[in-house]
């Protein structure tokens, strides 16, 4: 059990860190690549087969499966309307496989509040001290174009950083570390 949650915690280490390179590559060029997307979505199906090996239920990742299909179908108009890139559409649908289905409130709280910042910023880049992002933000405002990629990745990132926290933080109270050692 103590090496499945070792993995586990590993493969969500390894999204947080490709979470970041993907956040990185949105706000410089505006582009989410598709490897990146698969590879996420590998992290991400492997963390939940580790915990429903754990548990011993799969019900998690049907309700992953399901809200990656209902965030894929209520993003993709906003894609043919032009108001979100396709990248930001696949990375959406598939972070409830990067968080599982218990996390998903968690997650949408902090998209909601990165959303906010992000727009407030890009409409208002006199909030930020003069330099290359007040600059890089003028430019995206001329553009029209909103790194959507930055806030997903962002409220993501903290949503696994809050589950391996709380996963540490009970396997060190239930003795599961010292085993590993």
């Amino acid at each position: 059990m103590s090496l499945l949650l070792a993995a586990s915690l590993v493969f969500k280490a390894l999204t947080i860190l490709l979470l970041a390179r993907i956040a990185w590559a949105d706000f410089t060029t505006q582009r989410i690549s598709n490897r990146d997307v698969l590879l996420l979505l590998c992290l991400g199906l492997g963390a939940l087969q580790f915990q429903a090996l754990q548990t011993g239920s799969w019900l998690q990742m049907g309700i992953s499966a399901l809200g990656g299909l209902i965030l894929f179908v209520a993003f993709f108009p906003f894609w043919l309307s032009r108001k979100v890139g396709a990248g930001d559409v696949k990375l959406m649908s598939v972070t409830p496989f990067l968080i599982g289905a218990n996390n998903l409130a968690v997650f949408s709280i902090l998209l909601l509040a990165f959303a906010i910042v992000t727009a407030a910023l890009v409409k208002n880049p006199f909030l930020l001290p003069a330099g290359m992002f007040r600059h890089y933000l003028q430019h995206v405002d001329r553009k029209g174009v909103v790194p959507f990629g930055v806030p997903i990745s962002a409220a993501a990132m903290c949503a696994l950083g809050l589950q391996i926290y709380h996963a540490l933080i009970v396997a060190s109270s239930s003795g599961i570390l010292e085993q590993l050692n």
